[in-house]
């Protein structure tokens, strides 16, 4: 059985290239030249590595039975083949976010900016998987982890763009965008 903690660790050493950053809103992160992806909680950084990033998969927390069900029937699976780009997005949301009570940001998240209805256009080009770290004591409220064809590219920039220009990104404090390219199958 896998863990449920992901440790994304940054420095010279991974299967992922990195291809480009950018810092969207709030303070950078050290640049790298690899992503390792670790299912663990790795704790120490490792020889070579300038930060770590870690995160949990849990449940799904803005996400109603319906949309749980849609999405079940077209989300693809990770490690596809053919999907050799990635993103990884940290995010960390101000704390009016946090301040506002659940059904309040369940509103935002899909009534108002239609989180959920948006990703769903882009299935199942883009594959991801969301990483909750904000109780951990990270630096980042979540870790997003998109994986996705080269030919898919520019349709995950239309993915993001129009994710940003929603009510609920109002709310981000730090976003960093890390595009990176797989360059082993190991």
């Amino acid at each position: 059985m896998s863990s449920r903690f992901y440790s994304f660790v940054g420095g010279s050493t991974g299967r992922w290239s990195v291809t480009g950053v950018s810092y969207v809103a709030g303070e950078p992160i050290s640049p790298v030249d690899r992503l390792n992806i670790q299912n663990a909680n790795t704790l120490q950084l490792p020889e070579g590595a300038e930060w770590i990033l870690r995160g949990v998969t849990s449940n799904h927390r803005y996400t109603t039975k319906d949309e749980l069900e849609s999405l079940s029937q077209v989300q693809p699976q990770l490690n596809r083949e053919h999907a050799t780009c990635a993103a990884l997005i940290p995010i960390k949301k101000r704390s009016d976010w946090w301040d506002l009570p659940q059904d309040t940001r369940r509103d935002i998240f899909e009534s108002q900016s239609r989180h959920t209805t948006i990703g769903m256009k882009y299935l199942p080009a883009v594959a991801r998987r969301l990483h909750h770290c904000r109780d951990l004591g990270e630096p980042f409220d979540f870790l997003t982890w998109f994986e996705f064809a080269p030919s898919d590219s520019s349709a995950f920039d239309d993915l993001v763009a129009a994710l940003r220009e929603s009510a609920e990104w109002t709310f981000v404090e730090r976003e960093v965008d890390i595009r990176l390219t797989r360059i082993s199958t190991e």
